[in-house]
């Protein structure tokens, strides 16, 4: 079964995937509504709330109706600057995004978390995305999409050096290691949010690459 929300509430709109995410939201004409807080302003557009601060500030403020919330947040240690500042974004601030998407009535949270992601990890990173999507899980979506994307692969604002030179070779790694392109992760994104399917879906590099092409 296929719905198509309309009123759509998106976190990271301003990220490599974020960007690709709001253009293709804006472009739908089943799409009525794209509530989108960043730090800096978008482009206008006759659908687009943007109200402009600090996340964690602007969540209480937020109102109107969403169907659908996508969370396309996400940071890095060196760029956090510490492992406490990567867990306040990654961990703290995608839980209270999904709250307040809840409290608006969102019943369908699309989110990006990474492959690797285990709360048993030895490796920080990994383990605080396995501990976001426990603590996920636990708040009752009647609808849970977790997109497990390898590196991302495409032009960012920031320039990140390791991430760079990877991408010649992640493109070429066998079955969900590959690298995905942020557009194909867009797609694939806006075509798991109309699929009806209630409960907990985990979405793997390789289905989403599949999806987004």
């Amino acid at each position: 079964m296929h719905l198509t929300p309309q009123h759509i509430l998106i976190a990271g709109a301003t990220g490599l995937t974020g960007e690709h995410l709001l253009d293709r939201l804006l472009s739908e004409p089943t799409v009525s509504r794209v509530l989108a807080p960043t730090r800096r302003p978008l482009a206008a557009h006759p659908h687009l709330e943007n109200p402009v601060g600090d996340l964690a500030t602007l969540l209480p403020t937020l109102s109107g109706e969403v169907d659908t919330a996508f969370c396309c947040l996400g940071t890095t240690i060196k760029q956090a600057g510490s492992q406490e500042a990567f867990r306040a974004v990654d961990y703290d601030l995608v839980l209270a995004f999904a709250r307040r998407a809840r409290e608006l009535g969102a019943r369908h949270l699309v989110v990006i978390s990474a492959l690797g992601a285990n709360p048993q990890s030895s490796v920080f990173y990994n383990r605080v995305k396995g501990e976001t999507e426990e603590a996920l899980k636990a708040m009752g979506w009647p609808q849970l999409t977790i997109a497990r994307p390898s590196l991302l692969l495409g032009t960012r604002h920031d320039f990140r050096l390791g991430e760079r030179l990877a991408a010649p070779l992640l493109r070429w790694l066998p079955g969900k290691y590959r690298g995905i392109d942020a557009c194909a992760l867009a797609r694939a994104l806006w075509r798991l949010a109309l699929e009806e399917q209630n409960g907990i879906r985990v979405i793997d590099s390789s289905d989403l690459r599949r999806l987004g092409r």
